[in-house]
């Protein structure tokens, strides 16, 4: 990201060349294959085809802007997942992404589910998925909250507050029910990521603080609260994370209140959860790790801080959500504009103007990250000119890729795609200028499937109750 300058961005050093790692392709119209979902690929009309769907059939059937959910690579990440940490439950993180499809998907393929708020819970439920694998995230769940989630047999809750433990007590003895929790820690890690998806570190709203205490005495309350059956603790240090040094880090400090609550308190917690945060390439500077050589070294730092500390290794559980979902889609989008905006010395920007935005996808206003794209409906010739992909909404920072080399004879009408939008894209996604959000379509062996609708007018409307006496 070029350094900041007192007489504004464009002066900075690089500011027009674009950052140090994205270099000028050899081919414009090239795939980087590690950030595509593994059946996307250009036809010999430079068509972009993911799941043997012509993108440009995808946009004629279904408009633009659309998210495409490559069926077959999600359910290989989740399978990759599942051999690879065959030991472990392995919980598919639904904030991420999550309809009633791929809730089936996710129990097809053998996961269990991770869901943080009523909602999430509900699509889960209505799409069958067996309750006992779900757990129950969050940081402030209320008590018709816990109370759902007990009556429908959740099989984890995982508490957060002292107020939450007194809660679910509560909500146990008037139900008679037990119910099965995890208290989650913060580990006090620093880990390399943005600010606000680093959650391990101290000064942060999740959990509770293994340094000052509040950790083994949440322990303590939940072992004394009728009702309530205490599974383990739980981590968590951040999301989009390349390498396992902040993962050892974490498991040491979370295993030594283990084996500490063994010690003091002579409960051995029969698990342990690590959370996810594994990362994914959005562009050519990332490097993820593939799901079994994260299980091996993982697996490597619980054994062998477990020895160290002379207790039994616990039943583990992770929390993929990117890592799944992440790669397997992309957003198809239309040009509207296309403006080269002239700056000082003869320099100059191409802004390419689509019909989606930061309605669709906020993380690059929100967490400043960075993204790639590729027309996707034809062929070009021209060179490689650096570009910049902004959304329609009345915001300057409504930018969806902050620099990509794209053909220097992008047009209105092109189409072009964003891979790696399937986390955090459609499950953020708002109405923000009243913008309709789009669909997902679901592809595979030549077929498109809608499997969330596009939003209408109506829709929109829908909640607007159009009172003419609010007095």
């Amino acid at each position: 990201m070029p350094v900041s300058h007192e007489a504004g961005w464009a002066h900075a050093d690089g500011a027009l060349q674009g950052p140090s790692w994205l270099r000028v392709p050899a081919d414009v119209n090239d795939l980087v294959p590690l950030l595509w979902s593994a059946t996307a690929h250009k036809n010999a009309d430079g068509a972009l085809v993911v799941g043997g769907v012509d993108l440009r059939d995808l946009v004629a059937g279904h408009g633009s802007p659309a998210y495409v959910l490559d069926e077959a690579d999600f359910r290989a990440r989740a399978r990759g997942f599942a051999e690879a940490f065959a030991d472990y439950d392995v919980f598919y993180a639904g904030k991420a992404f999550l309809c009633t499809t791929v809730a089936r998907w996710v129990a097809e393929e053998g996961l269990c589910l991770d869901v943080c708020s009523a909602g999430e819970l509900t699509v889960a439920l209505r799409a069958g998925f067996d309750p006992a694998r779900i757990g129950y995230h969050g940081n402030n769940k209320t008590t018709g909250e816990l109370r759902r989630a007990v009556d429908a047999g959740v099989g984890r809750v995982v508490l957060d507050s002292f107020h939450e433990i007194d809660r679910l007590a509560a909500v146990a003895a008037e139900t008679g029910r037990t119910a099965r929790v995890m208290v989650r820690v913060t580990a006090g890690v620093e880990a390399h990521t943005h600010e606000y998806i680093a959650t391990a570190h101290e000064d942060q709203k999740f959990g509770f603080s293994i340094t000052s205490g509040d950790a083994l005495e949440a322990v303590r309350r939940v072992q004394d609260a009728a009702g309530v059956e205490l599974l383990g603790l739980h981590s968590h240090i951040g999301s989009q994370i390349f390498d396992t040094s902040g993962f050892e880090v974490a498991a040491r400090r979370v295993l030594t209140l283990h084996a500490q609550v063994s010690s003091e308190l002579g409960v051995t917690m029969p698990e342990l959860d690590l959370g996810g945060g594994f990362g994914i390439a959005y562009t050519t500077q990332d490097d993820p790790a593939d799901p079994a050589q994260l299980a091996t070294e993982i697996t490597k730092i619980v054994e062998h801080e477990c020895r160290a500390f002379d207790v039994p290794v616990p039943a583990l559980s992770i929390e993929p959500g990117r890592a799944i979902v992440g790669p397997a889609m992309c957003t198809v989008y239309e040009v509207g504009t296309v403006k080269e905006v002239g700056l000082d010395a003869g320099a100059s920007r191409t802004y390419v103007s689509v019909d989606g935005g930061m309605s669709d996808n906020i993380r690059t206003a929100l967490y400043d990250a960075n993204y790639s794209c590729t027309v996707a409906s034809r062929r070009s010739e021209a060179p490689p000119v650096l570009g910049r992909v902004v959304g329609k909404h009345c915001e300057a920072g409504d930018i969806v890729v902050k620099d990509e080399f794209v053909p220097g004879d992008i047009a209105p009408g092109d189409l072009l795609a964003v891979p790696g939008t399937g986390a955090y894209c459609r499950s953020m996604a708002s109405n923000y200028n009243h913008a309709l959000r789009p669909p997902v379509v679901a592809v595979r062996d030549g077929r498109s499937t809608v499997v969330v609708r596009r939003e209408t007018e109506d829709d929109l409307l829908r909640t607007d109750v159009g009172a003419s006496d609010i007095g």
